[in-house]
């Protein structure tokens, strides 16, 4: 966004004037820029000690200064002039006074006193004195040293006298073998190196008391000889009094004397140390005069130093240490002086004054003792270089009526025995016009109801008068909004729309005027309009925190969207291992860990404004383990466990578990104990006996379980006698004599100790009589000889080598059961409709039930259709009803048929003996749903249909509802049209005077004297021309050439190419199989031949064929059974067909082939494979009967039963049964089911009356077999289509 300027300023302009400061004032620091002459000024220098330590590659004489014109640079060491230029092995650097010393030889010619000085035509500055010091390597001297002798109970010390060097020293006493020699109240090594020792014993003897100084910043450590010390032990007379030590009072090894003087500087550490000698050992005590004392003071050594960290003055005063024993004490006293370096009271400025203007130069500096004030001007001494208008008036210069020749670097040096301050003011004396610092034509944007400031840096002498005005006015900016500060900056508080504009910055003294300009453009704020919030986010997940914000357009390249931390920007880097990513202003941080917790801030940044906004990131993730877990008040059975809590993660636990482990039944293998609330640290644990436990806890918090502790040491529990008895006691009979008694045991670490047995008491609870008691060490007993089925009283006692359990609890059970002796009596049956009736019976009495009643279970089968006279014998169904009734209702009967039931009782032996059989009828009900329903001819006005019917009539069919309505692709349809046909034997039908080219609708309905059943819908377009179909005719040959227009829906146009594979369609039909032939056309495809019993309803296909075959037979068919033949190309997925045909099968016997079956080379083929087989057949007996032998296949046909041998005559192969009503191989009628289908399927062995039982679930132990035979082909359930 642009703003437009405004009609005029939003103040009146006046004048609006300032003296600008940084023209300086006499009395002001000055930062002169370079554009101006001025004088040498020192930017950078070498430390004051400079120390060649030989680690060091080399060792930089630093020396840099600025000026006008630009300094040259000259050194001195000593005082005496000294060039770096001379020595080839010094490095320079151009444009600088800094060389550099190479640690590539001998050091110690450098080695002194150095100074820079800067110059110019203006003046001289000069650095601080650098000392550069090349360190000698501390070494201690050769030399023998004496054993020291030394009686027993006398003090002696072990001189160190470590050699000088770079300090800090470290001393340390050790062994040649490296080891620290123990230091006590009696023994310790003094602030100067040596060893004291209060008094000697006889463990001092040794040989190796080694001094080693260690000097930490060359990185050096020296070791004196060994030192020997010999301790004479008093062993004179023999007498107890002659190993005595004679005990004395204290005196002091250091320091010397009574008293001592201790001076330091401010900022040290005091140290201050008394050593005493007696025995008993002394104790030290330190005190101040007149003063208590500080608080920072410490006691090290043993209580024999004292030590007050970086004194200051009011650290002064005497000191006093007092040793005692019992025989008397010795006192030192200290008196401490703090003294301090040179300190800046008033250091001398730079500054810039106008010619014939008066300057004052102040420098003064405080210390202990007092600082000497040396002056000098360009680097030599002030009484070397005297002026007429200069004077000095104690700690101050005046320079009278400066002229610009008095121009000079005055340097001020304040030194005492503790060190030196130097500092060089630039005095610099000259009128000069202003010059305007800040480029000309800035450009200033600034954000509407926010500040704005335009600078204008001038420097000048005198000072200036610095005006701003806007858009070419005269007059100045004044008003409340605009602040001019001594910079020379203008400042507009709350920009307004109407600032925007050109402005002009005038500078004026009395050597001329400067002036320039600067625009000022007004654009809107940045604001965050969607602020990152407060987040709570799992360890090891994603954190995203959304950004985003509105700025002006014209920073579309400059604007920033930056996120800090704690307020440090986050760096993104975005590589593979960058862990912050921004997408879309959106900050995602990836795999959160605890560091990334803090405060978030989104920086909306452009170069005029920002905005930001925060949002805090807090980590949650499991609790740490417990630590620090002790065991306490160990007793027997318990022990209490305290742990301290880990860091919680900003999730506080909701509960501690406590574990086990044991290390003799289950070792490694960690098990729950005891859970305690969250808040708490600490637990009893109760525990089991003859134990051997570790414990270990973990927390549970709202985002889950922490890792364990580690585990605890091992405590063990004495032995003792169980704590409980045997628990979940099951009285069990599985046999009428015997009673089984099982419990669960307990578990190995409830036996509390070793020989863990069980006492099983057990008595009869309906007679008087004893308690009989076993132990036994498993967990069941069996009570034998019981009688069947009577209550008993048990009780179980655990027991071991301690002792006996606690009195174990009585439980009441029942002995073993006995199948019931008993059936239901008066079972009646009451038909409530056609699939369901009601059976009632009388209970069995409780005597005879000899077990817990289970309940009734009722068993019934169907014994017939009453559609059909003949009995054949259902499937058995079975229903149990649990607990004590009389009456109960069976569902899910066929209707119109016969049903034969028993009902029984059970326990949890089993099932009791079965009642009487009933017999009983459903009566009538409507139809099943017809299999088959279809289209088999579409004419121009016609339509052929074609059904089967209903598997389960479900009554005596008496008539077929045939009902048609027009149909089209909308939601219209014609009226209902409804056919009554009242012949049940009728399966087809044609319905005449229908529309050409019409779609049509057809349903169609059994019905009985009930009712009609559900209906089967079928849909046909009608032709628009007629043209001939098939009509079939039993044993007639059929052909069906290419059809060149649709006959039906089941051939259409769009499949010609592949109908055109097949020619000459026809079949042949015998009673039990049928030949389909044909022609092979112009391209070969695969197909497979589908076919139906119209009856039965149910599709059967072949395997795969292929066009360029040239017949099929279908075998193992029903005579006189009508069927529907389909021929299906497998690569058409609807129900359509190339061929279909209704035929109906002959009478039994063998085949006879209308139509000239003799003359087809297929049966021709046939009949001489089976001629040839008879040959091979009669040739391999004759051959077996000359050997002697009769071959019998009885117990081969046993193992391996064959459809065709199932014809064939059970005592010898040989004996070949021609029988006629033997079908083809394939066929479904076997000799066997012919002799079970003349049963009468009525025994009631088979449906459990005499010997038969049932098992729990109702089945019959003897279970009825269904006598169903295997298909030969693979049946196709689709009542109404074809399958693809």
């Amino acid at each position: 966004m642009r703003s437009q300027q405004g009609p005029g300023l939003a103040a009146t302009p006046r004048l609006l004037v300032i003296v600008c400061i940084c023209a300086f004032h006499a009395t002001t620091a000055i930062d002169i820029p370079l554009e101006v002459e001025q004088l040498p000024t020192i930017t950078d220098q070498a430390p004051s000690s400079l120390i060649a330590f030989p680690f060091d590659e080399s060792f930089p004489m630093t020396c840099e200064a600025k000026g006008n014109p630009e300094p040259e640079f000259q050194w001195k060491k000593n005082g005496e002039d000294f060039d770096p230029y001379l020595d080839p092995r010094l490095m320079k650097e151009e444009n600088s006074g800094t060389f550099v010393i190479p640690n590539n030889g001998n050091l110690t010619e450098y080695q002194g006193t150095y100074r820079c000085y800067a110059s110019n035509k203006l003046g001289t500055a000069i650095s601080k004195e650098i000392e550069f010091i090349v360190p000698d390597v501390p070494k201690f001297p050769k030399e023998k040293l004496d054993p020291v002798e030394v009686e027993e109970g006398q003090p002696f010390i072990l001189k160190c006298d470590p050699p000088t060097g770079i300090p800090p020293l470290q001393i340390y006493w050790m062994t040649i073998n490296l080891q620290h020699i123990e230091q006590d109240e009696r023994v310790s090594t003094g602030l100067n190196g040596d060893l004291y020792f209060s008094h000697a014993v006889e463990k001092d003897s040794r040989r190796d008391y080694c001094c080693y100084a260690a000097f930490q910043r060359i990185r050096t450590i020296v070791q004196k000889n060994a030192m020997s010390v010999n301790v004479k032990t008093r062993k004179g007379d023999g007498s107890e009094r002659a190993n005595a030590i004679l005990e004395r009072k204290p005196s002091l090894l250091t320091p010397p004397g009574d008293r001592s003087q201790k001076k330091l500087v401010k900022g040290e550490d005091l140290q201050l140390e008394c050593i005493p000698e007696g025995i008993p050992t002394p104790k030290v005590e330190w005190m101040k005069i007149g003063d208590r004392l500080p608080v920072k003071a410490k006691l090290e050594n043993h209580g024999k130093l004292l030590i007050v960290p970086r004194v200051e003055q009011e650290d002064s005063g005497r000191y006093m240490c007092r040793a005692k024993n019992p025989l008397g004490e010795a006192i030192h006293y200290f008196t401490v002086t703090v003294e301090e370096p040179p300190e800046w009271v008033s250091e001398p400025e730079s500054q810039l004054s106008m010619i014939g203007s008066d300057v004052q130069i102040k420098c003064s500096a405080r210390g202990v003792p007092e600082p000497t004030i040396t002056w000098r001007v360009n680097g030599e001494l002030l009484q070397a270089s005297p002026a007429a208008n200069r004077k000095t008036l104690g700690d101050t210069i005046m320079l009278h009526n400066a002229k610009a020749s008095d121009s000079a670097v005055y340097q001020c040096e304040a030194s005492n025995r503790h060190g030196s301050l130097l500092s060089n003011a630039n005095i610099m004396i000259m009128n000069l016009q202003p010059m305007i610092l800040t480029n000309n034509g800035e450009d200033y944007s600034a954000v509407e109801g926010k500040g704005a400031m335009m600078h204008c840096k001038v420097f000048s002498s005198p000072p200036s008068t610095i005006t701003w005005s806007k858009d070419d006015s005269t007059e100045s900016v004044e008003g409340p909004r605009f602040t001019l500060h001594d910079n020379g900056s203008l400042e507009i508080h709350r920009v307004e729309k109407g600032d925007v504009g050109q402005y002009t910055c005038l500078a004026k003294n009395t050597e001329g005027s400067s002036a320039i300009d600067a625009m000022l453009y007004i654009k809107d704020p940045t604001r965050i309009v969607v602020a990152p919030e407060d987040l709570q986010i799992l360890k090891g997940t994603t954190a995203q925190l959304s950004c985003l914000a509105e700025y002006d357009k014209s920073f579309s390249d400059d604007f920033e969207l930056l996120w800090e931390k704690d307020n440090t920007e986050i760096a993104l880097n975005y590589t593979e291992n960058s862990r912050y990513v921004v997408e879309d202003s959106t900050l995602h941080i990836i795999n959160v860990s605890y560091g990334d917790q803090g405060v978030y801030r989104c920086v909306a940044k452009s170069p005029v404004d920002r905005d930001t906004a925060s949002a805090f990131v807090m980590v949650l993730d499991v609790p740490d383990a417990p630590e620090n877990l002790v065991l306490s008040e160990h007793k027997r059975k318990s022990v209490k466990l305290k742990w301290t809590p880990g860091d919680d993660h900003n999730s506080p636990p909701t509960e501690f578990i406590i574990e086990y482990e044991e290390n003799k039944w289950e070792p490694g293998n960690w098990k729950e104990l005891l859970r305690v609330p969250g808040n708490h640290n600490s637990a009893v644990l109760k525990l089991h006996g003859h134990v051997d436990y570790r414990f270990r806890a973990y927390a549970v918090s709202a985002v889950g379980a922490g890792p364990p502790s580690e585990p605890t040491e091992r405590y063990k529990t004495p032995p003792a006698a169980p704590d409980k008895n045997p628990e979940n006691i099951k009285i069990e009979g599985h046999l009428p004599h015997e009673m089984d008694v099982n419990w669960e045991p307990l578990s190995p670490i409830e036996h509390n100790g070793p020989g863990l047995e069980y006492k099983v008491s057990y008595r009869r609870q309906d007679v008087e009589e004893d308690w009989t008691e076993h132990t036994v060490k498993r967990h069941s007993f069996v009570v034998r000889n019981t009688p069947t089925f009577v209550p008993y009283e048990v009780k179980i006692q655990a027991k071991n080598n301690q002792g006996w359990g606690p009195e174990p609890k009585i439980v009441s059970g029942y002995s073993g059961e006995d199948f019931p002796s008993a059936a239901p009596d008066d079972v009646t049956v009451q038909v409530m409709n056609s699939s369901s009736v009601n059976v009632t019976w009388t209970r069995v009495h409780k005597d005879k039930l000899h077990g817990h009643l289970g309940g009734y279970r009722i068993n019934w089968w169907r014994l017939r259709s009453l559609v059909d006279s003949k009995k054949s014998h259902g499937d058995k169904h079975s229903l149990t009803f649990p607990g004590d009734r009389t009456h109960a209702s069976v569902p899910g009967l066929t209707p119109f048929s016969e049903y034969s039931l028993i009902v029984m009782t059970f326990n949890g032996r089993g099932n009791g003996p079965g009642s009487h059989p009933v017999n009983f009828k459903t009566p009538e009900g409507v139809p099943g749903k017809n299999p088959v329903f279809r289209v088999t001819d579409v004419k121009r006005n016609s339509v052929s249909l074609s059904w089967a019917p209903p598997l389960e009539p479900n009554g005596i069919l008496t008539r077929y509802l045939l009902e048609y309505q027009f149909i089209n692709d909308t939601e219209d349809v014609g009226p209902l049209q409804t056919v009554d046909i009242s012949n049940p034997d009728t399966t087809k039908w044609i319905l005449r005077d229908l529309e050409p080219l019409s779609k049509y609708k057809f349903y169609l309905r059994s019905c009985t004297a009930v009712g009609c059943g559900p209906v089967v819908s079928e849909e046909s377009t009608t032709a628009l021309e007629t043209t001939s179909s098939l009509a079939p005719t039993v044993g007639i040959r059929k052909s069906l050439s290419t059809p060149s227009t649709p006959k039906s829906h089941v051939t259409k146009p769009t499949r010609s190419s592949i109908a055109t594979a097949l020619l000459n369609v026809s079949s042949a039909v015998n009673g039990s199989f049928v030949n389909i032939s044909w022609t092979p056309g112009g391209q070969h495809t695969e197909f497979y031949v589908a076919y139906m019993n119209n009856r039965e309803g149910h599709w059967k296909r072949s395997e795969t064929l292929n066009t360029s075959m040239t017949f099929h037979i279908i075998e193992g068919l029903q005579p006189e059974t009508e069927y529907t033949v389909r021929l299906v190309p497998n690569s058409w997925h609807d129900n359509s067909s190339l061929f279909e045909d209704v035929i109906t099968t002959g009478s039994a016997g063998l085949a006879s082939v209308h139509g000239g079956i003799s003359t087809q080379g297929w049966f021709i083929g046939l009949m001489c494979a089976i001629a040839l087989l008879t040959l091979m057949v009669l040739i391999a007996c004759f051959v077996n009967r000359n050997k002697g032998g009769k071959y019998s296949v009885k117990e081969k046909e046993d193992l391996h039963p064959d459809v065709e041998s199932q014809g064939m005559n059970d005592d010898t192969f040989c004996e070949y049964s021609d029988n006629d009503e033997k079908p083809l191989k394939g066929s479904q009628h076997s000799l066997s089911r012919e002799i079970k289908a003349a049963d009468s399927g009525d025994s009631l062995v088979d449906y459990g009356d005499e010997d038969a039982q049932f098992n729990e679930d109702g089945s019959f132990i003897g279970e009825y077999r269904s006598r169903k035979e295997k298909r030969a082909s693979t049946e196709i359930k689709a009542p109404t289509q074809t399958p693809a």
